[in-house]
This record gives structure tokens, C-alpha cells and sequence, in this order.
């Protein structure tokens, strides 16, 4: 017999719309086949022709890219930022050095640069984000007047002679990544960084003055207080990293399909600390900021003494021998396929973020780890893609749901569990603390006319539908509705799409469903957007 739950829905007229820039992504140079071998592959068959800037870039990832719809796109790092010249990667590509790249060391061919990914960018219809290291104001503002400036100087010479003689349009710029890390080239304390960033981003605006600009934020509360209090009148978002953890691939179990599902949770507390250490922060300030999660995934961990994963040619990861291979440590599959369990995730945060799109500093950018390969919503191979399951939850979300949320509540069955906070290891397992989570996870939105209510409704279950009273205050709803459904059916928790089975984990066509009573089941282990027509505007 199926559960039972009440879900009730509250009309917000004064709510304020959710970016749609929380449905970025992310691409690192010289990261696991985000850029050469994903985007860019000179030399395949399926590459851009010519002698243009778009040669050697995949048609089909663009292809892709356009269906989806990207609304941003961050570049080129990542780690990858802290130790790059923007500069290597500009004019003739024959004559662009190969160097030592210092982030994942690897050799950096220059091909795809920032003539390449701003034409890109423009192909495939999306904004560009680059990032910058923050570790020499010269080298920034040379790179803002390459791309954006509109005179006659030896920058936008360079510019024409690479292929696009008028300005580029690009908004968003960040200033530094993770610079709190030693791993960072140019690691620095709060008060350098600070420093550094208000020199970085005064001349970087004096090339550029719409210039908008991130700011490294972290989750460690005084570091950001510093980083507001410090730059607060002079940027316009904070960024976030935050990572989940699943170890999946050591034990497809019921219990790990729990812990993974039930991490969403994880990332709304964070994200509610964020913003309550920047709305402290800036108290007394007029100028408004928000936050850029502007990394974040889900990793795949495995024993360290796995053999090195290395892509497979079904769109996931090369066969290898493992059993009984071990030895201490864990590390991050780079090429792991994402899930079902990973969609339902997905989609936990999204509803976070939605419910985050109301605080006084809401979430206005989100950028996951990452567009292509090494986790993405794309794998590319040499004979073509694979739409992951990421992909599928993107378009649900981004193209399925409106832009103006509703409060919901939910009174249903739950579990309690550990919660993991993040990919923070400690030993052999996660820093976790109890919580109780609810089995279903509401998000209701409205379009700005009002007339079609979204719900889009995670059931975390991995074996029981739940049927569920749905209450709209002053009521209206319809005897029918249109269903989205992805993930219903089937019985593997982690099922993956491979070139071989391509839509295992896929949205389903559209279907009329019955709300009579005001009542649907949503199946088990599921996403499911209902488009309700209602009678009353939701907007008034």
C-alpha cells in the first residue's frame, strides 16, 4: 500500500524570481576532458570544420548544449586559474606555447583559449564567466581590455587579429578561487586576499564599469565576515563550494542510496549559514549581494588502491580489476557516470535553491562540477555523447519550472540518519550529524502571469510510492494535470545511461494525470514536475 502525505501550497505574490543563472555549469581547462577531448577535439570526425575559432570544437556538444539551454557557464577554473596567463592561450594557435599546467599536472596545449571559448560561448548561446587568479592586477586588467574594451590599443588589436574585432559581452568575472587553500598558487590570508581583490577589481572596473564581480567566499564563517566587511561595497556575489559525497561504487546498497539522496539537506543549511554571515556582514551597507555556488557536485569516491579509473567507451568509466583491491584512502572517480540516486540529489538541491531565492542574500548564480566529462551532464567520447542523468534533471528544471515560488509544506512520512556533511572525511567515514529527513521534498513555482502551478516533488523512497493531498490556499485546482516524471520504474537505485543504454535514467513523455480530490502518487525513487492549471492566478 502506498504511504500518504499532505502537501500544502501558499500563494507568495510579493516573490522574488529565481535567477536563472542558479542553472549554470562549469568548465576547467585541462580538467579530465572537460575542454580537450569534450568540448574541444581537433582532428575528430564530429569536430567544426574550417579555419574559424569554432574549428575543433565538437558540433555535437554544441548541438547539445543548445538543446539544453546553458545560462552561464564559468571558465577556466577551478584550480586550473591559480597558476594560468590568459595569455598563452591567445593568437595564432600554431604559435601558442605548451606549458606545465600546475592544477592537475598535466601539459597545457593552448589551443582552446579565450578567443575559442568566448566564440564558444556565443555558438552555443550562453553568458561567459572567467575567472581570474587575483595574483596580478596587470595581467586582469589586460584580460577585461582584450575582451571588453572598444578602442584602438595593442589588446584589442590582438582581439580583431584573433578573430572578433568588436567587444565581447561578458558580465561576470571572479576574482580568485579557493585562495583560503594551499593548494592554490597564490594561497593567501583573508586580509592579503582582501587587499589584493579591492586593488583586482577598482581597475579591473575602470576598463569595464558593467563589469559584475565574485568574491571567494567559504564555508569557514569568519573568512567570509572578512571577505564581506572587506569588499562588500565593491563586488556583487560571494562564492560557495560545496561537494557531496557517495561511495556508491564500493556497495550499491539501499542505505547508501539514503545517504546520498538525503545530502540536499546538507546544502541548504550551508547555504542558509552563508547567507546569514554576509547578511551580518554587510549590515549598514546599501549595496546588495548574493551567493554564487559556483562550484558544486556529488563525487564518486573508491578505494585509493583501486586501479586508476580511466574513461570507458560506453560513456563511464574503463573496465578493471578491483576485487580485492584495496588499501587506505579514498579518492574521486573522475569518470563515474552519474546516477538515479544522483538525479534525485540533483534535484534536492535545486529545490534548496529555490527556497534560498527568498533569503536576504539568496543564491543569484549556481555552477556544477561539470558541463562535460569528469562528472558532467555530457560524456564525450570519440564516436560521440551521452546525455548523463544530470542532463535530464537540468531540463526538468530549468525549462519545466517557473521562475516565482510558492511556499509548500509537507507533512509525510520521514527517516532519521546520519547526515553527511559533504565530501569531509574523517578516517574511514564522513563528519555527520542526525537529522530527520522527510521522504518527500516540494518545490512549487509559477510562471509571472501566474495561471500554471509547477510542483516539482522528489520522493526519496527507494521502494514505496506516496500518495499525497495536494491544498492550494483558496483552492482552484484542477481535476487533471500534465506529469514529467523522471526515474519511475526500474529497480537499480544507481542505473546509469551509457551509450548502450543511452535513456535509462531520462525525463518521460509528458502524461495527463488525474488529480481528483486532489490527489497523485508519486512513484518511488522519482522526480516529478505536475503542470496545474489553476483557476486563480497565483501571482495576486
Amino acid at each position: 500500500m502506498p504511504e500518504h502525505a499532505l502537501i500544502r501550497l501558499t500563494r507568495t505574490p510579493d516573490a522574488v524570481p529565481i535567477s536563472d543563472d542558479v542553472y549554470g555549469h562549469f568548465l576547467e581547462q585541462a580538467f579530465f576532458g572537460n575542454v580537450e577531448g569534450g568540448v574541444f577535439d581537433e582532428g575528430s570526425p564530429l569536430a567544426v570544420g574550417g579555419g574559424g575559432l569554432l574549428a575543433g570544437c565538437r558540433a555535437d556538444v554544441i548541438e547539445a548544449c543548445r538543446e539544453l539551454g546553458l545560462p552561464v557557464v564559468r571558465w577556466p577554473g577551478g584550480n586550473y586559474t591559480s597558476a594560468a596567463w590568459w595569455q598563452d592561450g591567445t593568437g595564432p594557435r600554431d604559435d601558442r606555447p605548451r606549458r606545465l599546467e600546475l592544477a592537475w599536472g598535466s601539459e597545457e596545449s593552448n589551443r582552446f583559449g579565450t578567443p575559442e571559448f568566448l566564440a564558444w560561448c556565443e555558438a552555443v548561446g550562453t553568458v561567459p564567466y572567467l575567472a581570474h587568479s587575483a595574483r596580478s592586477v596587470d595581467d586582469a586588467v589586460r584580460w577585461v581590455e582584450y575582451v571588453s574594451w572598444a578602442g584602438d590599443t595593442e589588446m584589442t588589436r590582438r582581439r580583431a587579429a584573433d578573430g572578433h574585432p568588436e567587444p565581447y559581452s561578458v558580465p561576470w568575472w571572479g576574482v580568485g578561487n579557493e585562495v583560503y587553500g594551499d593548494w592554490q598558487m597564490g594561497h593567501r590570508p583573508v586580509e592579503q586576499y582582501v587587499a589584493d581583490a579591492l586593488e583586482h577589481v577598482r581597475f579591473m572596473r575602470a576598463v569595464d564599469p558593467s563589469a559584475r564581480f565574485v568574491a571567494v567566499g567559504h564555508e569557514d564563517r569568519e573568512w567570509t565576515r572578512r571577505v564581506v566587511e572587506g569588499l562588500g561595497e565593491d563586488v556583487d556575489l560571494v562564492s560557495l563550494h560545496l561537494y557531496g559525497a557517495s561511495r556508491h561504487l564500493t556497495g550499491s546498497t539501499r542505505a547508501e542510496f539514503g545517504a546520498v539522496v538525503a545530502q540536499p539537506q546538507f546544502f541548504e543549511d550551508a547555504i542558509r549559514d552563508q547567507a546569514e554571515t554576509i547578511r551580518q556582514a554587510q549590515q549598514g551597507r546599501d549595496r546588495p549581494l548574493g551567493i554564487a555556488m559556483d562550484e558544486w557536485n556529488i563525487r564518486h569516491l573508491e578505494p585509493a588502491g583501486w586501479p586508476e579509473p580511466q574513461p570507458g567507451e560506453d560513456g563511464g568509466v574503463a573496465p578493471r580489476a578491483t576485487s580485492g583491491a584495496g588499501g587506505e584512502g579514498w579518492r574521486v572517480n573522475r569518470y563515474s557516470p552519474r546516477t538515479l540516486a544522483d538525479a534525485l540529489f540533483y534535484a534536492g538541491v535545486f529545490h534548496a535553491v529555490h527556497r534560498a531565492s527568498q533569503l536576504p542574500v539568496p543564491v543569484a548564480m549556481a555552477n556544477t562540477v561539470n558541463l562535460v566529462n569528469a562528472n558532467g551532464l555530457l560524456a564525450v567520447r570519440p564516436g560521440g555523447l551521452v546525455r548523463a542523468a544530470t542532463y535530464w534533471v537540468w531540463d526538468l528544471y530549468q525549462n519545466r519550472t517557473g521562475r516565482y515560488p510558492l511556499a509548500a509544506s509537507v507533512a509525510g512520512p520521514s527517516w532519521t540518519t546520519d547526515l553527511r556533511m559533504g565530501d569531509d572525511r574523517r578516517g574511514d567515514g564522513f563528519r555527520t550529524r542526525p537529522v530527520t529527513v522527510g521522504a518527500l521534498d516540494v518545490s512549487a513555482t509559477t510562471d509571472e502571469d501566474g495561471r500554471v502551478l509547477h510542483l516539482a516533488v522528489v520522493n526519496r523512497s527507494a521502494d514505496e510510492d506516496i500518495t499525497s493531498r495536494l491544498q492550494l490556499e483558496g483552492g482552484g485546482l484542477p481535476a487533471t494535470a500534465v506529469a514529467h516524471v523522471l526515474g519511475a520504474g526500474g529497480t537499480d537505485l544507481f542505473a546509469a545511461n551509457s551509450f548502450e543504454r543511452p535513456d535509462a535514467v531520462r525525463t518521460a513523455a509528458p502524461a495527463e494525470v488525474s488529480l481528483r480530490d486532489g490527489e497523485h502518487t508519486f512513484p518511488a525513487h522519482s522526480v516529478t514536475v505536475l503542470d496545474v492549471e489553476v483557476r486563480a492566478g497565483l501571482r495576486g
